[in-house]
């Protein structure tokens, strides 16, 4: 049974309904994750040959290590006949990953952002896609990730 502070609220099942109240910005986001997911694997994700794009043949990247270990510890992900135990060095490897994992997230976002813009994209529709409150929230977070990732080069 879920506890109170999980079960909905009121308001929010008449947020849905009630054309005149504004929608929950957390369903919104949680729809629209899901969404684009979706239609992001469909477009280009959508045949083996496409889906191998993702990662590289003969060496596994960071973001796949600690996803796979972080799967294995979880149970999301089984362990296939003759593979060891995930244990202590390997959760430490894949914690050491972490750092770098942010690296390259904090490189692709300045540079999806700054495509965006490039092509177009206001403000606004940056904070709409991000889940940011304000266009100038959006835009001082660009600016932070332009500035962190030009001092790490």
């Amino acid at each position: 049974m879920p506890s109170s502070s999980e079960a909905p609220k009121a308001s929010d099942a008449s947020r849905t309904s009630d054309p005149f109240s504004p929608p929950d910005p957390d369903q919104a986001r949680a729809r629209r994750v899901h969404a684009s997911l979706f239609r992001i694997a469909e477009r280009h994700a959508d045949t083996e040959a496409r889906r191998r794009r993702q990662t590289h043949p003969t060496m596994i990247g960071p973001h796949e290590a600690v996803r796979l270990v972080s799967f294995l510890l979880s149970g999301a992900a089984l362990l296939e006949e003759g593979e060891p135990e995930v244990d202590r060095a390997d959760i430490t490897a894949a914690l050491s990953l972490v750092p770098l994992m942010r690296g390259e997230m904090d490189e692709l976002e300045a540079g999806l952002l700054g495509m965006a813009r490039g092509r177009g994209m206001t403000w606004p529709d940056i904070a709409f896609g991000l889940g940011l409150g304000t266009p100038q929230a959006a835009r001082q977070r660009y600016e932070r990730l332009a500035d962190r990732t030009a001092r790490d080069e």
